[in-house]
């Protein structure tokens, strides 16, 4: 019968530790200071996890199973697509993470210690491979963890330990949901720890601490290993005890520092908007008297860069950087994205072929600045950095130019965007926002809602938008209500143009459709679709969809390229005499037309069939 792995009491370096031990199965895995004899043959062969994996996978036929294969490679019953791997014991940490980590837990931190795969010329950790079917865990004593396989994306469990989602080798618990790497269940535990960050007094391990609030962040978490003072009366998560004391934060302009309590009064955080408990810490402003935030919000990932600041000099505030033009005279200004001077004007005169170099929208009535020299045109003059409340490190404008194929993703709304951008440059952040998107800050006006919407939802959740009925990449909502919008429809133009109408469109809400209402490009009912907005021209009682009105790609313009299934194709310009047959669905094109080797194509449906 394969061992499982508990913990016992062991002193290291003069100071008392949980330590792991693989252990007989009928054995009493209490964490005791018992010891057992660990006399063991010579090191035996492991089998590739890979086949381990694939072995449970046919047999049980699911995404998410345990395993009940043995770590140990069996000599006297090989099977096909069963090897072992070689042990390599003289691993560079950093080569380790360079290569992308441990091909069985997805994980890349931790250990140095690590096995090879000569078949799939892949890494794996040293306890991934080894990992025994069960564990008996100090993090969470009340029940056994099962070593699993999960190919799916388990985002909303619980991990302990290091709090990381993975993917493929995990411990679970099926009966609380709770995770743990297999490479963290051989961290030894410390009993005491001497010099909390967060305390004065040394803390003590306390393995049953579902009933204890942690004094820093003011929550019960069953995923936190908690240790509480015997001097008085504190409790700190094990992470909650070394938190940061300066940090800077996506969603407020200065730094804010750590406070281990605040004035009574009524609080409300920066982040979720939602009461803070003035008995336990959170982080505050010193230049805004009223902001404050959760300890936990002010550490999310999408929220804070990881970063401590204290003793680091405060560097000035992102609004105040260099300004993204120079004036030459009255009017006439020199933009950091285009190399002629361009002129403020007021445009009078629609033309549906001129469009804003920025957003990549048709240029209506109203300010604009065009240039003096070619057919560039701005709405408005973007900032060269901004600080967005979707992602922590700031944004710098670039020039889609930039990008080879004329096109980039964007992150937040999920289209191919043709526009400017703001991108991350960081490190290897591939971060990429739209100007749209980038235009929503909160509090956010949304004219389809009665109330401000804020970016208070954990960004991992994916509601369904209440306009488009479909699943939210990302999302703005109303704390008031339930009300939630993706970001793509939540940055829909207000006014809109068509072709045939001299009027401006205006969006229309569902509630206010008749039953007979049709839309005037594709003639299908309204009614018969998810949406609930659509944009009608009050003067001549015409409505349209908003797919009909805008296209598939209402963001990229003509002589860009766009990619599908390996193919490259161009977008062509609009004709004024006829519009082109589409190869694939022979129906002549209605919106922007698609040029490639296979050909010319209408749409995204025809794109992908093609291939």
């Amino acid at each position: 019968m394969d061992s499982v792995g508990g913990f016992r009491r062991e002193e290291i370096d003069g100071k008392q530790f949980l330590v792991y031990h693989l252990m007989p199965q009928t054995q009493n895995l209490s964490f005791s200071s018992e010891t057992t004899s660990h006399d063991q043959p010579l090191q035996p062969l492991f089998l590739c996890p890979h086949a381990r994996q694939t072995n449970d996978y046919l047999r049980q036929n699911s995404n998410h199973f345990p395993l009940n294969s043995s770590p140990k490679y069996n000599i006297s019953a090989p099977r096909f697509g069963h090897h072992p791997v070689l042990p390599l014991y003289w691993c560079n940490n950093k080569d380790f993470d360079s290569d992308g980590g441990c091909e069985a837990c997805n994980v890349s931190n931790f250990g140095t210690n690590y096995y090879f795969c000569e078949y799939h010329q892949v890494k794996f950790h040293k306890e991934c491979v080894e990992s025994s079917l069960k564990i008996k865990h100090p993090y969470h004593p009340e029940h056994f963890l099962q070593l699993y396989c999960d190919r799916r994306d388990r985002k909303n469990n619980e991990y302990l330990c290091c709090g990381e989602t993975t993917r493929y080798l995990v411990y679970y618990c099926t009966i609380c949901q709770v995770c743990i790497h297999p490479i963290c269940t051989i961290k030894p535990i410390p009993f005491v720890i001497d010099q909390p960050k967060r305390h004065d007094h040394s803390l003590t391990f306390f393995p049953r601490h579902t009933s204890l609030v942690c004094n820093v962040c003011g929550l019960l978490r069953k995923s936190s290993p908690t240790y509480v003072c015997l001097i008085c009366n504190f409790v700190a998560h094990k992470d909650c005890m070394y938190s940061p004391h300066i940090i800077k934060i996506s969603r407020h302009h200065h730094r804010i520092s750590y406070i281990s309590s605040l004035q009574s009064r009524e609080w409300s955080c920066g982040v979720c908007r939602q009461r803070v408990n003035c008995d336990y810490g959170a982080y505050t402003c010193d230049k805004c008297s009223d902001y404050v935030v959760h300890s936990r919000c002010a550490l999310g990932k999408n929220v804070w860069d990881g970063k401590e600041l204290e003793g680091v000099p405060e560097e000035d505030d992102i609004t105040q950087d260099a300004k993204p033009f120079d004036i030459i005279s009255e009017g006439v200004i020199l933009y950091f994205l285009h190399e002629h001077h361009l002129r403020f004007e007021v445009n009078i005169l629609y033309d549906e072929n001129k469009l804003c170099q920025a957003c990549v929208l048709p240029i209506y009535e109203g300010n604009l600045y065009s240039c003096i020299e070619c057919e560039f045109i701005l709405h408005e003059l973007h900032p060269r950095r901004i600080q967005h409340g979707l992602h922590p490190h700031p944004l710098t404008l670039k020039s889609v130019s930039r990008y080879r194929l004329g096109s980039f993703f964007c992150w937040v709304c999920y289209r191919i965007c043709g526009g400017f951008v703001y991108g991350c440059c960081i490190g290897d952040c591939k971060f990429n926002l739209d100007v749209r998107r980038a235009l929503i800050s909160e509090p956010f006006d949304f004219k389809a809602h009665e109330h401000p919407l804020f970016l208070t939802l954990d960004p991992i959740n994916k509601p369904i938008c209440e306009v488009c009925k479909i699943e939210c990449q990302k999302q703005i909502n109303c704390i008031k209500c339930n009300f939630i919008v993706c970001f793509k429809c939540a940055t829909l133009p207000y006014k809109a143009r068509y072709k045939h109408d001299k009027h401006f469109l205006t969006v229309l809400f569902g509630k206010e459709i008749n039953e007979n209402d049709c839309c005037e490009i594709c003639e299908c009912d309204l009614n018969d679709t998810v949406r609930t907005i659509f944009y009608w021209c009050k003067e001549c009682c015409t409505i349209f969809h908003i797919n009909c009105l805008f296209g598939e790609f209402p963001y990229m313009k003509p002589g860009q390229s766009y990619r599908q299934s390996g193919k490259e194709f161009q977008i062509l310009g609009k004709s004024k005499i006829s519009r082109p047959i589409c190869d694939y669905c022979k129906n002549r094109c209605q919106d922007k037309v698609f040029k490639g080797d296979y050909g010319i194509l209408c749409s995204r449906k025809c794109l992908i069939s093609s291939g």
